[in-house]
This record gives structure tokens, C-alpha cells and sequence, in this order.
């Protein structure tokens, strides 16, 4: 009964971890960018939404703005991208969000960290239905419906809409693109946006589970990664999958006193394997 109520409440955690995954999958689909950087715009969405929140501003109006402020932080990067790195190579294009990410990071520490303790709010932690003897709170029917309609609608977007076929195109040949007549720029800051709105809400989701400074949330990233890889860098629903079962994993290893402290690292743990499994043909299959 325990290792049941733990794992239905990972679904919490690992719904944020998935909407991040498919935010960063979004990205990379679209306009070519393995963004490292996501997870820290996100935690400034958060963050400036909890300071209004704080002030009195009513959570149905903080949430946009955090949303908004995400959104448009992730277009400056976007406009970085497009103007000086649209056709570098993907190596480089990941260098700069990483150089951007520890920006962010210790400006947000500095603006955010710890000597500023926030409490985020949750209010969605009253229950929704219970099952088998454990209460489900609106919080995981909440995150879940949003990362699974975050998994669908790229996905239908991307195979069954002309925009779907314009955006597949300006990721895969931009300049080519551009020059048959695809307003390459315009679509891509539509891209940013979604993708740093949708980074914004996942972190202010999984936020009170976390501590309250800027590096933990930004370190979302981390599972995040781990989220995408499980969809191979293309699968938006296996992602959707790597996410909700890293968030399980976490939860069910909470019971465990042995495997207790070490949760913060099964992140890694599946990185690593998935590294692994990807890559056996290449050693395995070899002639001794």
C-alpha cells in the first residue's frame, strides 16, 4: 500500500518531468536546439509568478504572468539562435544554451536563491477520487492531462497539418526553406514560446515538491534529458512515458530506505543506460 501511494504520487513529479521532456523534445523537433537551458527559463516563469503571488496578486492572474515572462525569455534565446546560429551545427547550437543556462543560473541564485525563501503554491492538492485505499489529488489528474495533451498535440501538429509540414521543414533545411517562401524567424519564436510557457508551468507544478531556490528547479533539466532520451530525441509519447516512469521510480524509491538518499540520481542512472542500450550494436556486434 505504501510503494501504491508512492508511486501514484511520483505521477506528480513525473508528469512536470515529462512536460519538460516534451517541451525540450519540442524545441529540438522544431528548430534543431538540444536547449540545456530550458529547465532555467522555466524556473524564472516560476519564480515570476510567486513574487506577484506573494504581493497579492490573485494565482489566476501570477500563473499567466509567469507563463508569459517564460515565454518571452525563451524568445530572446530564440532570437539568438535564429539570428547568429540558424545554420551551426548542432554541437554548437547546445554549447550556447549551455553557456546561457549557467547565465541564468547564477543570475536567478542571485535574484532567487536561497536567502530568498518562496512558498510556491498548490492549488490543486485537494483529493480527486480514491483507489485501492489511496487518495489521488487533483495535482496528478492536473499534471497528467497536461503532459499527456502536451505529448498529442505536437504530435498531430507535426503529421497531419500543413504548419506541421512548414515547421519540420524549417528545422531540417532553414536557409531552404526561407528561400521557398517559409517565414522560417516567425515560426520559430512561435515555437519558443510554447516551449518556454510550457517549461514555466511544469516547473511551477512540480515546484513545492522542491526546494525553494533557483538551482534546484533549473536543474529540472537533468530529468528532463533523461525523459527525452527514453523517446530516442523523437517519440513524443515515449517521452511522455520516460517522464511519468522516472517520476514513478523516484516515488517507489522513496519507500526504500537502502535506496532512499540516492533517488536524486536515478536521473542519471537512466541517462546512462539508455546511453548504453542505444549504443550496444556499435561495441556488441563488433567481431572480437
Amino acid at each position: 500500500m505504501l510503494q501504491l501511494s508512492a508511486a501514484i504520487a511520483g505521477l506528480v513529479t513525473g508528469g512536470a518531468y515529462a512536460l519538460m521532456g516534451l517541451s525540450t523534445l519540442l524545441t529540438y523537433r522544431l528548430v534543431s536546439v538540444v536547449n540545456f537551458a530550458q529547465a532555467a527559463v522555466g524556473a524564472f516563469g516560476a519564480f515570476a509568478m510567486v513574487v506577484p503571488y506573494e504581493d497579492g496578486v490573485p494565482l489566476y492572474l501570477a500563473v499567466p504572468t509567469g507563463m508569459v515572462i517564460g515565454a518571452v525569455l525563451h524568445c530572446a534565446l530564440g532570437a539568438v539562435m535564429v539570428r547568429w546560429f540558424s545554420e551551426a551545427s548542432e554541437g554548437v547550437k547546445a554549447a550556447v544554451t549551455i553557456a546561457v543556462y549557467a547565465g541564468l543560473v547564477a543570475v536567478g541564485l542571485r535574484l532567487f536563491g536561497a536567502q530568498h525563501p518562496h512558498r510556491f503554491p498548490s492549488p490543486f492538492d485537494a483529493p480527486a477520487f480514491t483507489t485501492g485505499g489511496v487518495v489521488v489529488t487533483w495535482t496528478a489528474v492536473v499534471t497528467l492531462v497536461l503532459a499527456i495533451a502536451f505529448a498529442v498535440l505536437p504530435a498531430v501538429l507535426l503529421n497531419r497539418t500543413r504548419t506541421g509540414l512548414l515547421l519540420r521543414a524549417q528545422s531540417e533545411r532553414p536557409t531552404t526553406a526561407e528561400l521557398i517562401g517559409v517565414r522560417v524567424p516567425r515560426l520559430s519564436m512561435v515555437v519558443w514560446a510554447v516551449a518556454g510557457a510550457a517549461s514555466s508551468l511544469a516547473v511551477m507544478i512540480i515546484a513545492p515538491q522542491l526546494a525553494s531556490d533557483f538551482g534546484s528547479q533549473a536543474g529540472l533539466i537533468t530529468p528532463a534529458l533523461a525523459a527525452v532520451l527514453v523517446g530516442a530525441f523523437r517519440s513524443f509519447p515515449l517521452t511522455l512515458v520516460g517522464g511519468l516512469a522516472l517520476g514513478v521510480l523516484q516515488g517507489v524509491a522513496s519507500t526504500w530506505t537502502d535506496v532512499q538518499q540516492f533517488r536524486g540520481v536515478l536521473p542519471f542512472v537512466v541517462i546512462l543506460v539508455v546511453l548504453v542500450w542505444t549504443r550496444r550494436a556499435d561495441r556488441w556486434d563488433e567481431p572480437a
